[in-house]
């Protein structure tokens, strides 16, 4: 069995919501995107929330996120996987992204959202003792993986309207952007 590899984050200076996945699956390893997996929610779920056609573009969409002040990644940088569930990902080859950097570099960052049970585990066994932050607060966010056929559609997208909530108030405030001297 390989070793699979993560992505780069997509995010930028702005971001003040982190949502994180646990590991890219077969299609989206395939692919080189995130949630590439045509029966996954995520994207529609997004696309919802910011009001973006679910037809545009992989690039359209990470660049709405990054609009929304939004950064998506995910915890694990790399490990052993047979297939693209979680539950198969091997736990003494789990090694984690470097959150004390991306949380250094990407200060503004307030919420954090895991893309379900998952992300949150690898997330609290690997990273939280690392980070020393107060002022982020984290949730769990029900999977939007085909696999978690436990809910419908419209329940998970009700629980992802936090975010869409967070976002909102951005609305409010401008952009703050740093001027070099």
């Amino acid at each position: 069995m390989t070793r699979i590899h993560s992505f780069e984050p997509i995010a930028d200076e702005n971001a003040e919501i982190l949502i994180l996945g646990s590991m890219p699956g077969r299609a989206s390893l395939a692919a080189g995107q995130y949630y590439a997996h045509g029966q996954n929610a995520f994207w529609r779920i997004i696309c919802h929330l910011l009001q973006l056609d679910i037809a545009s573009p992989y690039e359209a969409r990470t660049q709405a996120l990054k609009s929304a002040r939004i950064a998506l990644w995910d915890v694990l940088h790399s490990c052993r996987r047979e297939g693209s569930l979680d539950a198969m990902i091997e736990r003494d080859t789990q090694i984690a992204n470097d959150f004390q950097t991306f949380f250094q570099t990407h200060n503004k960052i307030t919420h954090v959202f895991f893309n379900g049970a998952k992300a949150e585990e690898y997330f609290l066994r690997h990273v939280l003792k690392n980070i020393n932050n107060n002022s982020i607060s984290f949730a769990r966010l029900p999977s939007t993986s085909p696999a978690h056929a436990a809910m419908s559609f419209e329940q998970k997208l009700s629980a992802w309207r936090a975010i869409e909530a967070i976002v909102q108030n951005f609305d409010h405030r401008p952009l703050s952007l740093a001027v070099g001297t």
